[in-house]
């Protein structure tokens, strides 16, 4: 008897559960939510869908009209489109992140698809690989400091999201004298510039398109593509996000630092804001405390609601854009954007 009623519990139970979570949801759920909710019920397929016929890379037309390319690429759009929760979050990053990132590389001659190739690197986060690449851009501490970036114990830019795009700059032009083609270059990205040579001059090939690749270099171009398609017309695929929920760019001033700081979390204190949104609007400060070379200057970034200090307000002709010298440091108004992300490595 113990045992057929222990069976019958055993199976009740995830029904009662189940009918539980169902009425509390019920009850929770706000109107708009609901309706929400019944729409995607309602429109939730599972369905594979064309790229554009034009599709390009920085200008280069993807060869469709070959069978292994065409299914590489499906391949690639259709885990990206059903990548939901990566997805979703690249669209709504992407929303502070581009409007500077491409201006950055249009300004130094670089084609803006590249700002896809950084979304495939890191989902515009500051993230770690196993190997040790960090930012955005996943430079590696080398190839960071080659192409200008500091990276010691106490800063690490490859963290900061707009020095480490002018650095993947240098990086990416360097690359272009060398193929004088773009899809090379983002394969290069990936594989060096050293072994996609290699490659090309052992089967006699000269376009990406024509290689055969490890299978990680083989996808990444048309990983880069896949992203490409979808941000670029999100609700074409199934991505409908309401212009609220995404990221807007930031607005914060700019303190210039040319002296040490032993304290950053006084300073933080002392510039209006906190020591938490001092690290994650600078995230390439890796200490409590900043020491400052003799003739070497930092610029730190604070929040533009942030209040200012005393002896700032107190300093005659403040006002926006106005550079003004206040205790070592200048503090300068700007519009611009910010991190989103600590140094701490995001898992989407």
């Amino acid at each position: 008897m113990i045992k057929l009623r222990s069976k019958i519990i055993y199976f009740l139970a995830p029904v009662v559960l189940l009918v539980g979570a169902l009425i509390l949801v019920g009850s929770t759920s706000s109107p708009d939510s609901s309706a929400q909710l019944k729409n995607l019920s309602s429109n939730a397929t599972t369905i594979s869908l064309d790229p554009p016929g034009d599709l390009n890379f920085a200008g280069e037309i993807v060869p469709l009209h070959d069978f292994d390319v065409q299914e590489r690429l499906d391949k690639e759009l259709i885990r990206y489109i059903y990548y939901h929760s990566a997805t979703i979050m690249n669209i709504k990053r992407a929303a502070r992140w581009k409007p500077e990132m491409t201006k950055i590389l249009k300004d130094n001659g670089v084609p803006t698809d590249f700002f896809y190739l950084c979304v495939a690197e890191s989902h515009l986060t500051n993230a770690i690989s196993p190997v040790g690449a960090k930012g955005f851009w996943q430079f590696m501490k080398a190839t960071g400091i080659s192409y200008g970036l500091e990276v010691s114990k106490q800063v690490d830019e490859r963290y900061d999201p707009i020095k480490s795009t002018h650095a993947a700059c240098k990086y990416l032009k360097d690359a272009h004298r060398k193929f004088g083609n773009w899809t090379l270059v983002a394969a290069s990205y990936n594989m060096g510039m050293g072994g996609v040579q290699k490659q090309l001059d052992r089967q006699k090939v000269s376009n990406y398109y024509d290689l055969y690749l490890n299978a990680e270099t083989a996808a990444y171009v048309f990983r880069i593509l896949a992203i490409k398609t979808v941000l670029e017309n999100p609700g074409s695929y199934g991505f409908e996000i309401p212009e609220e929920q995404l990221y807007n760019p930031l607005r914060y001033r700019v303190v210039k630092v040319d002296s040490s700081i032993s304290d950053l979390i006084a300073f933080a204190q002392e510039h209006g804001t906190t020591y938490k949104m001092l690290r994650v609007m600078n995230p390439w400060l890796l200490k409590d405390e900043l020491y400052v070379e003799s003739g070497k200057t930092y610029q730190i970034k604070i929040p533009r609601d942030a209040k200012v200090p005393m002896a700032e307000d107190m300093l005659p002709g403040r006002g926006d854009g106005d550079s003004t010298q206040v205790d070592g440091a200048d503090s300068l108004d700007t519009d611009n954007v910010l991190p989103a992300d600590t140094v701490v490595p995001d898992t989407l």
